[in-house]
């Protein structure tokens, strides 16, 4: 190969790179909600998106627990999209969390869990006997995992119930918007 097909072929992988990395939608966190919805069990310390400027923002969110060790977590997520108010999209799913932290086998919430498995302390198998935080997610983080998958342009939320012993305990939102 010559020098000038070299530089030929440098250039075009530079263009189709440039032209892949705009053609990327851009995902957004719009908003976090948080609820209690058993106040003598846990509370929500902090729950919020913050800013740091336009290329970087982070959720964090902190849950105070009154009643540990606890060694039976489950949790329902549903994967909505925003057409008329949020209608489900693709999931509904509830699971046993202790056993999911044993195998890690099921692999939506294997998916899902990757999104902020390096910003929790959640990463480990029951009993949970202190508080949970996610801290710092990163929407960087979460666009490099999630933009993998075939996702239409639009708003979205992740509706999750967090049980304990089957009582539901606490309700976390996470609203998306995806751009082009």
């Amino acid at each position: 190969m010559t020098s000038s097909q070299f530089v030929f072929k440098f250039v075009l992988i530079c263009i189709l790179f440039i032209i892949t990395v705009q053609a990327l939608p851009k995902l957004e966190f719009t908003n976090l909600v948080c609820k209690t919805l058993d106040k003598e069990f846990c509370d929500f310390e902090y729950c919020y998106l913050k800013s740091v400027n336009r290329s970087y923002k982070y959720m964090s969110l902190k849950v105070k627990l009154f009643k540990i060790p606890i060694t039976s977590v489950k949790m329902r997520y549903t994967l909505m999209k925003k057409e008329n108010g949020y209608k489900p999209f693709l999931y509904n799913i509830t699971l046993d969390g202790c056993k999911f932290q044993k195998s890690r086998k099921h692999p939506v919430t294997k998916f899902i869990y990757s999104l902020f498995e390096e910003y929790t302390n959640m990463n480990h198998t029951c009993p949970y006997n202190h508080d949970l935080l996610v801290e710092k997610l990163d929407i960087n983080h979460v666009t490099k995992k999630f933009l993998m998958l075939p996702f239409p342009v639009g708003e979205y939320a992740l509706y999750t119930t967090w049980f304990a012993y089957d009582i539901p305990r606490a309700d976390v939102n996470v609203y998306l918007k995806i751009a082009d």
